[in-house]
C-alpha cells in the first residue's frame, strides 16, 4: 500500500502467507487480517498512517532490513531485503532436501525397509475431481492402456491424454490417434513409418504429432511437458527408465507395471521425496490396499493380506497337473476364470508368480516388512485385497474383477468419481451380487499350496535378500515365460528355471546389495540371457 502493489505482492509472496487483498478499501482491515496471517511485515503495508500498527508489527517481525525499508521510505530497500528472505527461504528449504537426499544416500541400503510411497506426496482431502487433467499413457493399445481410455470416454472432462506408446499394434494406435489427437507418439521401431503413413492418411487439418520409436519414443511420452500424470502400462521391464524419466520430469505415476518397483525399487524410492512427485497404484490388489489405508493413521497397519484367485489351476491337484499333457496346460495357462488380462499377467496368475512379485511391490509401496505380508487364495476374486490394523480390525475392498475402478480411482485421486462399472463380462451391477444367487454372495480364501505355486516362496527369498536379486527374478520370469509361449519349455519347469537363474546370481556374486540403475539394468540383461541358458541345460542333462 505504500509503495504500491508490487511491494504488497512481493511481500505477500513470501513463503507460508496466506493475507490475501481483503478490504483493501480499508488499510486497517488489510493490516488486521494480514496480521492474523502471522504476517507482520504485510500487516505494515496495509496501515501506512497508523504508526502504532506499524510499531507493533515490526516489533514482531523477524525482519530489520524490511523494517529498516520500510522506515527509511525506500521502496526498492524494502523490495531488495524481501526477495532476499525469500531466497534465503527457498535456500534453507533446499538445503533440508538435500539433508534428506545425503543421509538417503548415505544410508544405502536403508531403503530396502521399505517406504511407503503411496504416503508420499498425496495428502489430498478434496472430494472436487480434476478437470480435464493431461496424462499421458505408456502401453495405450493393452489391456491397461485401453481400458484407461475407457475411462476417459465415460467420463468427459476428467482426463485427455496428450501422449501415446504403444508397441506393434498400429492399427489401434491409429484409431486412438484419430479420437484423441495426442501431441507426441510413440511405437515400435519396426512400425513408425507404417504410424507415420497412417498419421498422415488421417487427414487432420493442422494436425502435426511428434511421431517416434522404441525407447525414445517411450521416454518422450512420459516427459510429455503438458501431462501431469503418467499411466505406467507397459509389461515387464521395459517400463523401468521411462518411469524414471517421467519422475525426474516431476510426473505423478500411476502405476500399473508392478515390475517398475520390483526391480527399480531401491532406485526408484528415493526419487519420490527428491523430485516432489506421487506414485499412486492402478494394479487392483494394491488400489484395494491403498482404498483401505485412507483414514488409517501412521503406524496402523499390522499387515497386509494380498488376494489371489489361483489361476486356472486352482482346482487341479500337483499330481494331476503332472499327470496332464504339456501341451494343455500351456494353453489353459494363457486364460484366466475371473479376469480378462493380457498373456503375460495370465501366465504369472496361473503360476501365482503375480502374487509374490505383488508382495515385493507391497513392500516398497507400504514400507510393510515381508513378515506381515501374507498372500490367500480368494476364488472369487471379489475382495481384492486387505489390511489388518493394531487393533485385529480387517478392512477389505470389495467389488467386480474389473481393472476400471483401480484406473479411475488413481487418476482422480482423492475424488470419488460417481461412477457407471458393471462386471465386464456379463454387465451386471454389483447389486445383483449382494442377492446371493448362484455363485454370487459367497466369500470363501484358503493358504496356497507352495508345492504347487512354488513361485510364491521363490518371490519372497528374493525380497527378503533385497538389492538386484528382485530385478534379476523378474527379468528371468518375464524370459521364462516368454519361452513357454513359444513352446521352448513346458508350464511345469517355469519354477525349475527360476530356482536355476537365482541359484547361479549367487553362485556368481551376480547380487548387488546397494544397486544403482546401471546395476539394475545389468542384471536384467543377465537374468534374461542366463535364463536361455539354463533352459539349454536342462534339455542336454
Amino acid at each position: 500500500r505504500r509503495f504500491g502493489a508490487s511491494a504488497c505482492a512481493a511481500a505477500c509472496a513470501l513463503p507460508g502467507t496466506r493475507c490475501g487483498f481483503v478490504n483493501m478499501s480499508s488499510p486497517m482491515a488489510f493490516s488486521m487480517a494480514a496480521g492474523a496471517a502471522a504476517h507482520p511485515v504485510a500487516a505494515t503495508l496495509g496501515a501506512p498512517r497508523q504508526p502504532a500498527i506499524v510499531s507493533a508489527a515490526m516489533a514482531a517481525s523477524r525482519w530489520p532490513r524490511v523494517a529498516a525499508g520500510w522506515e527509511a521510505g525506500n521502496a526498492t530497500s524494502m523490495l531488495a531485503a524481501v526477495a532476499a528472505v525469500a531466497a534465503a527461504q527457498v535456500a534453507s528449504g533446499r538445503r533440508r532436501g538435500a539433508r534428506r537426499r545425503g543421509a538417503a544416500r548415505q544410508a544405502g541400503s536403508s531403503w530396502s525397509g521399505g517406504r511407503n510411497l503411496v504416503g508420499t506426496n498425496t495428502k489430498e482431502s478434496s472430494n472436487v475431481p480434476p478437470k480435464d487433467k493431461k496424462i499421458a499413457i505408456l502401453g495405450s493399445t493393452g489391456s491397461i492402456g485401453t481400458q484407461t481410455l475407457d475411462i476417459c470416454r465415460q467420463h468427459p472432462g476428467l482426463c485427455q491424454p496428450v501422449a501415446l506408446a504403444a508397441g506393434k499394434n498400429v492399427r489401434l494406435l491409429l484409431e486412438q490417434v484419430k479420437e484423441w489427437r495426442p501431441l507426441v507418439v510413440a511405437c515400435d521401431a519396426s512400425v513408425l513409418d507404417e504410424l507415420k503413413a497412417g498419421v498422415a492418411a488421417l487427414g487432420i487439418p493442422g494436425y502435426a504429432p511428434e511421431l517416434l520409436s522404441g525407447q525414445e519414443g517411450q521416454i518422450a511420452v512420459a516427459t510429455c511437458k503438458e501431462a501431469k500424470s503418467v499411466v505406467t502400462g507397459i509389461v515387464g521391464c521395459a517400463g523401468l527408465i521411462p518411469t524414471i524419466e517421467a519422475i525426474k520430469a516431476g510426473k505423478d505415476i500411476a502405476l500399473a507395471n508392478k515390475e517398475t518397483l520390483i526391480a527399480g525399487g531401491p532406485v526408484i524410492a528415493p526419487m519420490f521425496e527428491e523430485y516432489g512427485v506421487s506414485m499412486l497404484p492402478v494394479d487392483s490388489e494394491h488400489s484395494a490396499i491403498f482404498q483401505c489405508m485412507q483414514g488409517v493413521p501412521k503406524g496402523g497397519v499390522k499387515k497386509i493380506i494380498l488376494t489371489g484367485s489361483g489361476g486356472t489351476f486352482r482346482d487341479m491337484s500337483i499330481e494331476e497337473m503332472k499327470a496332464t499333457d504339456p501341451e494343455v496346460l500351456r494353453q489353459r495357462s494363457t486364460t484366466h476364470p475371473n479376469w480378462d488380462m493380457g498373456a503375460k499377467i495370465t501366465v504369472d496368475s496361473s503360476t501365482m508368480m503375480n502374487k509374490g512379485l505383488e508382495v515385493i511391490e507391497a513392500h516398497w509401496l507400504y514400507g510393510i516388512d515381508y513378515d506381515n505380508i501374507e498372500v490367500v487364495i480368494h476364488p472369487q476374486s471379489i475382495v481384492h485385497s486387505a489390511i489388518e490394523l493394531q487393533d485385529t480390525a480387517v478392512l477389505m475392498q470389495t467389488g467386480w474383477p474389473d481393472m476400471r475402478l483401480p484406473i479411475l480411482y488413481a487418476l482422480s485421486f482423492p475424488a470419488r468419481v460417481p461412477a457407471d462399472l458393471p462386471n465386464p463380462r456379463d454387465g451386471r451391477n454389483f447389486d445383483d451380487w449382494w442377492k446371493g444367487q448362484g455363485k454370487d454372495g459367497k466369500l470363501s480364501f484358503s493358504k496356497p499350496d507352495l508345492e504347487k505355486y512354488p513361485c510364491i516362496a521363490l518371490a519372497y527369498k528374493a525380497g527378503r535378500r533385497g538389492g538386484t536379486m528382485p530385478a534379476i527374478l523378474s527379468a528371468a520370469n518375464e524370459r521364462a515365460v516368454e519361452l513357454l509361449l513359444s513352446k521352448k519349455i513346458d508350464f511345469l519347469e517355469i519354477p525349475g528355471v527360476l530356482e536355476a537363474v537365482m541359484e547361479k546370481a549367487e553362485r556368481e556374486g551376480k547380487v548387488v546389495a546397494t544397486p544403482t540403475l546401471d546395476d539394475i539394468v545389468e542384471g536384467d540383461r543377465w537374468a534374461r540371457e542366463v535364463a536361455d541358458v539354463v533352459v539349454q541345460e536342462m534339455r542336454s542333462a
